[in-house]
């Protein structure tokens, strides 16, 4: 796995999570009480020792190259290899698609020294071992690999997933673009893997008959002029497409079983560093199957939650089936359920969410 150069790709990102993608990108949301959606990807590359990595953003990067920063809490602040963000080269100008952006930077394709790229979007929740994929890319001889899962959850209601038709040698026999896919079909990941010198044909290609998308222009215009092959994940991952979908992936993780298939199993997951001191409990405070994160205060009931770094629950209150996110603060008395609130959110006032079975998001910063 040394000659495979990671992509990371925020180009196609989506604002599915309204408020909580306002000021940030989906890969940077925070996830699981210590996380960022990116966490996963990058740490995915280095269990399957994919050490030279590439970020390619778009808007709202910031919180993104903040959290990342040189690549040290996943190992890959090296001197050769390791992590490189890359913003768009023209920021004023409109990006059309990925393949713009790849084509902006295409020196970086032709200067590796990897010969085999792995490209995947930055928000998947799933422990995925890239290097069977490049094992299975390899064994059948592919010269395009996408990796697919089959839907679970809700229906949807926007049709935003890709859904892949494979025949029955797991090759591919079309994509069908933007579906709303019933449990079952196989969705397409936007994970792909090729060689670099048919990617930089491809892309130069592309850029030269002015198509810019990846997925439409190269993997399904080519759908039967190349070896395409699929690969199937079959392990755990949600998927995130509304702040419904969002709150019950976060939920998930309240389930010991999650919990020790991502955190206990063929290696942990990597994030941002923060020191702070163990969460404090005092004699009023009443917690039960909850996620608390280190330098929180609890004074009183947590049920059934989600709470990130730093968050402080006074004296009788009652936090359930909600998540606050870094430096939220929960008053005294307030009662709150079925809450997403963003980072440093005080709650000073706020009473129960009654609309059964509705989330309700609050913004960054709110005071209420």
């Amino acid at each position: 796995m040394k000659n495979v150069l990671g992509v990371i790709n925020l180009v196609n990102d989506k604002p599915f999570l309204k408020e909580l993608t306002k000021h940030r990108c989906l890969a940077s949301v925070p996830f699981a009480g210590r996380y960022r959606l990116i966490d996963f990807t990058l740490s995915n590359f280095i269990h399957s020792e994919i050490t030279d990595v590439v970020v390619f953003t778009k808007a709202k990067h910031r919180s993104i190259m903040d959290h990342l920063g040189s690549g040290r809490e996943w190992d890959l602040d090296r001197r050769n290899g390791g992590l490189h963000i890359l913003p768009p080269v023209s920021p004023d100008k409109k990006v059309k698609g990925d393949l713009q952006q790849f084509h902006e930077h295409i020196q970086v394709f032709k200067q590796t020294k990897a010969d085999l790229i792995v490209i995947s979007p930055g928000h998947h929740v799933g422990k995925i071992d890239y290097s069977e994929a490049v094992d299975a890319h390899r064994k059948k001889q592919a010269d395009i690999t996408i990796l697919y899962k089959d839907y679970e959850g809700e229906p949807v209601e926007k049709p935003i997933y890709h859904q892949c038709r494979m025949l029955r040698d797991g090759s591919l026999l079309d994509i069908d673009l933007f579906t709303a896919p019933l449990p079952g079909a196989h969705v397409c990941l936007e994970t792909y893997i090729l060689d670099k010198a048919l990617f930089i044909k491809l892309v130069e290609r592309c850029v030269e008959q002015e198509e810019y998308d990846f997925l439409k222009d190269v993997v399904k215009a080519n759908q039967h002029k190349l070896n395409i092959q699929g690969y199937a994940f079959t392990g755990h991952l949600p998927f995130i497409h509304s702040n419904e979908s969002y709150y019950k992936s976060n939920m998930d993780f309240l389930n010991p079983e999650i919990i020790h298939d991502y955190f206990y199993k063929q290696g942990e997951i990597y994030t941002k560093v923060k020191h702070e001191a163990p969460a404090t409990y005092t004699a009023t405070s009443n917690v039960s199957n909850s996620l608390v994160a280190n330098g929180c205060e609890i004074e009183g009931t947590v049920e059934n939650s989600v709470l990130f770094r730093g968050v402080k629950v006074h004296k009788g209150a009652v936090v359930k089936n909600s998540i606050i996110m870094q430096r939220g603060e929960i008053g005294v008395g307030v009662e709150i359920d079925g809450i997403i609130a963003d980072k440093h959110v005080k709650l000073i006032n706020e009473q129960k969410n009654t609309e059964a079975g509705k989330i309700h998001v609050i913004e960054k910063a709110a005071i209420r």
